[in-house]
This record gives structure tokens, C-alpha cells and sequence, in this order.
């Protein structure tokens, strides 16, 4: 193929995206869809949630060869290697659970602007990337709507990747041509090309109209609520995307982090509760608490114990709940897995998810004094609350709705993949993790099923007025979506 000058393309700005409906684009997906030009934090991800911290290891020692390759022998050899550092010996379905569960929302917070107002324009979109398939397709297809995706295959034995991929080899340069040839053999030339590299000029060639998209510094990522499906579920460890350097500091902050975090629990699980919001202050977690908390009841009156309604970021939301009021109040959990329900300072009560035993369950600790339960049923981390469950409506007028929200700058504390029993573990790992518990107004008895409202209807009002103190979005979705979506299972925890 004949080389191209870059300057005889014009740029992605100067492309009319009006009156694309019937057109075809074609883009590469590093430096062009995507503003980042380097997939190493993408292979990263991979390395991390399949194999672990000494994969990552891996990956970062291998990332100065790749990078010597890329620039002084060819794009192909240096992702050869980040492809075999990465993959060799990982499960098929494990890396496609992550291509499906983790890199959406990482991918989606890195998409151009300005090339996603060309590309979301036309009729027929296609992408043609270097990266392996099996991890930008699920996202490429479900959220960006592309209806064809030709990227590089990797070579599999019995259900297990080897490392190496198969021919024609990586897509660069003509490989990429040749790709796009076969894929358009009996249709005519693709209307739009969209690249930003000298290896997308050969590819670009064969468009009746190419845009080059060159990189500028500043350019801000395409807010999400543009995106023709939100991301509403997601999972994995790592809250960012984690770049050389970063990996390495992940690397070496875990052994330090986890010793940290067995404090942490430690303070948590041993010290009275009245202290425990102190011992977390002096051990660098961070716990703000807004609103006024209520009286706790005297059992002399005979009033039931308020239950405490929460939205759901973590499983330790019981804990700051009780580490704020400074007493310790028993939590209502649906699947917890035997390791917190050892380590909890506070006393779980496990449902069965029948709805009349556990109605009678809630009803007869109530009588014993105050609860916490989280309706949504699972953890949500983005600014979404799930549907909320009307069980708890059922059962009292003593409603405090609190809105609990945290920070975590390293580690998400959740998974829907992983084992549930490490998740304080990796909440408690973050340097300086935060909790905010904001109290909200007791529920008037004149809004609850005592004067005649349904049960539903006393969920939902909760549901958005904590979605609304938060700034959150209230959805229809449950814990089975969310599961089904990460996970392929319904939540349930076997214990």
C-alpha cells in the first residue's frame, strides 16, 4: 500500500455529519474513537481482574519491551507483547466476563467528542482496531451501536488463550486494508474513514472520504448521558484506568493497604461504637455525617425501633450507619458471605427472601429495638438507585430514610464477579476512603401505609427522596438485572 500524508486528510472537525443516515464510517478505536492513544490500561484491567496483582506485575515489566518494540520495530511486535503479558493461560470466559462487566464503563469515559458526532451520525457503523476483539466488542456493539467489529483474533486451546494471535496477525497497516476489503467485498467502499495514525492510511485509502483525527491536548471526554445506552451496572476492582505508572503504584501500595485495612477492620470489629467513629477518623477514613439522627426510642414506651432506610453503596453501610448514631444497630441482609458476618461489629439478620418469614423476622426485631435494611437489595455504584423493595413499608411507620454516598480514589469496595468476603478488605484499602451519612427527615405518619397509602407507593416517595438529596437517578432495575448483566447468575450467595 502506498503511503499517505497525513496533511492530505483533513481533519475529524471539518466532517459534515449532517445527512449520514445511509452512509457507512469506518474508525479505528485507540487515538480516534477513543481520545487515549495507548491500550495499555485496557490490557491492565484485564491483567488485574483475571489474574491478579502478580499479573499485572507481569504486564508492567513486559510494558518497557512493548514499548521498545512499538517505537523502534514495528506497532504490531510491541502489541504482540502486551497480547501474550495479558492473556497467556487466562480462561476465555473469564476475559470476556471482564470485556462484558469492567472495561464499558472505562472505554466510555475516553470517548471523542468530536468523532463520536461523526460516527453516531451515519447509518451503518463499523470499527477496525488493533486491540483483540473478544475485548471491545461487548462494549463497541451494546453501547455505541456499532454493527460490525474487525479487530485481532487471539489464538485459543480447549477454552484457555495462549498468548499469541492468529493470522493475518495484528491489524495494522495493510492488515487493516486487507480486513476491511474482505469485509466490504460484495458492498461498495465505506463512505466515512476515520483514523489517526500513519498505520489507519491504508484502510483510510480504500473510504471514499477520510478524516484524520490528530491529538490535542485538552480535549474533554463525550459527557455520558449522551451515550445511546447509559452504564448503569459495572464491576471491578479499580476505580481508575490504570496507566503505567499507576499500575505500579497499585502494585506496590496492595501489601501496604492490606495491612492497613486489617487495622482498619480491626478498629471496627473490637472498639465500643461509640468510638469507632474517632478510631476511623485517626486511621485516615474519612465519615461526615449530615442531618439529625433520631432519638433512640425507650423501650418503656413500648414503641417499635425505627428502621433506617438506606440506599445501598457497600456492604459496611450498616457500619458507618451505627459508627454515626454511636450505638450499634442491627442490619437485615439478604446474602452476606460468612467472612463479614464474622467480622461485622454489628449483629446481621439474615432473610430468606420468602415474604412472609421474613416479614416476621423484620416485625420481631423491630420489637427488640432499631434495624437497618437497604431495599434496593444489592450494592449500586453509580449515580443510580435501584428499585426499591415495598416489604419494609408493610411493617412500620417508624421510617428514617438515610442517604449514604462514599468516596474511593483506588478500590471499589463492591464486586458482583469476585468473592464478596474481600470487599471491606478492599474498601479499607483505599488510602483515604470516605462515608457520608446524611439523615433525613422521619417519614410523616400521614406518607405511610398507616393512612392508607399502598406499600409501593411509600417505597417509591423514599426511593426518591433519597435519589433526590443525592442527585441520583431512581430506575426499575433489581438485583437479578444487575446480576444477570455482570455476573450471569441472580446474587445469591452459598454459604
Amino acid at each position: 500500500m502506498a503511503k499517505t500524508d497525513s496533511k492530505k486528510f483533513p481533519t475529524i472537525q471539518q466532517c459534515e455529519s449532517k445527512g449520514r443516515e445511509e452512509q457507512t464510517v469506518v474508525s479505528d478505536m485507540d487515538g480516534t474513537l477513543l481520545i487515549g492513544r495507548s491500550s495499555f490500561p485496557y490490557f491492565a484491567l484485564v491483567a488485574f481482574e483475571v489474574g491478579g496483582i502478580f499479573r499485572l506485575l507481569f504486564l508492567v515489566l513486559a510494558s518497557p519491551i512493548a514499548g521498545i518494540l512499538y517505537y523502534f520495530i514495528s506497532e504490531s511486535a510491541g502489541i504482540r507483547v502486551l497480547v501474550f503479558a495479558t492473556f497467556a493461560g487466562m480462561k476465555v470466559s473469564d476475559i470476556e466476563s471482564v470485556a462484558r462487566a469492567v472495561l464499558p464503563k472505562f472505554y466510555s469515559s475516553d470517548l471523542h467528542p468530536d468523532t463520536w458526532h461523526v460516527f453516531s451520525s451515519c447509518g451503518k457503523k463499523c470499527v477496525l482496531t488493533a486491540n483483540p476483539r473478544i475485548m471491545v466488542e461487548t462494549f463497541l456493539k451494546e453501547y455505541l451501536g456499532a454493527d460490525m467489529v474487525i479487530g485481532t483474533e487471539i489464538c485459543t486451546y480447549k477454552g484457555r488463550a495462549i498468548g499469541f494471535v492468529s493470522q493475518p496477525g495484528i491489524l495494522v497497516g495493510d492488515n487493516k486494508a486487507v480486513a476491511l476489503q474482505k469485509a466490504f467485498v460484495s458492498t461498495s467502499a465505506p463512505d466515512i474513514g476515520l483514523g489517526d495514525r500513519n498505520t489507519d492510511f491504508p484502510f483510510m485509502n480504500l473510504c471514499k472520504e477520510s478524516y484524520i483525527v490528530r491529538p490535542e491536548p485538552g480535549v474533554k471526554p463525550m459527557s455520558q448521558d449522551k451515550l445511546p445506552k447509559p452504564i448503569v451496572f459495572h464491576d471491578g476492582r479499580l476505580v481508575q484506568k490504570p496507566g503505567p505508572l499507576m499500575a505500579l503504584m497499585i502494585i506496590l501500595w496492595i501489601p501496604v493497604g492490606f495491612l492497613l485495612a486489617c487495622l482498619r477492620i480491626a478498629a471496627g470489629a473490637l472498639l465500643p461504637m461509640p468510638l469507632v467513629y474517632y478510631a476511623f477518623w485517626a486511621l485516615g477514613v474519612r465519615v461526615k455525617i449530615k442531618g439529625n439522627p433520631p432519638p433512640l426510642a425507650q423501650k418503656s414506651t413500648g414503641q417499635n425501633g425505627v428502621l433506617f432506610i438506606c440506599s445501598h453503596r457497600t456492604l459496611l453501610d450498616p457500619i458507618f450507619l451505627s459508627a454515626a448514631l454511636g450505638r450499634p444497630i442491627p442490619a437485615v441482609t439478604y446474602s452476606l458471605s460468612r467472612l463479614c458476618e464474622v467480622f461485622s461489629p454489628i449483629k446481621t439478620v439474615r432473610l430468606s427472601r420468602d415474604r412472609v418469614t421474613d416479614a416476621n423476622t423484620i416485625k420481631k426485631h423491630l420489637k427488640e429495638g432499631e434495624l437497618v435494611i437497604c431495599p434496593e437489595g444489592t450494592t449500586s455504584r453509580e449515580p443510580f438507585l435501584l428499585r426499591f423493595s415495598a416489604l419494609f413499608a408493610e411493617l412500620t411507620d417508624e421510617l428514617v430514610p438515610v442517604a449514604m454516598s462514599n468516596k474511593m480514589s483506588m478500590f471499589h469496595g463492591t464486586t458482583a464477579r469476585g468473592w464478596k468476603g474481600m470487599d471491606p478488605f478492599y474498601f479499607f484499602m483505599n488510602p483515604s476512603p470516605a462515608y457520608e451519612v446524611k439523615f433525613l427527615n422521619k417519614l410523616p405518619y400521614d406518607l405511610t401505609c398507616r393512612a392508607g397509602k399502598s406499600s409501593h407507593d411509600v417505597a417509591n416517595y423514599i426511593q426518591r427522596k433519597i435519589a433526590k438529596t443525592l442527585s441520583y437517578e431512581c430506575t426499575n432495575f433489581t438485583r437479578k438485572d444487575k446480576y444477570t448483566a455482570l455476573a450471569g447468575n441472580d446474587g445469591t450467595v452459598t454459604t
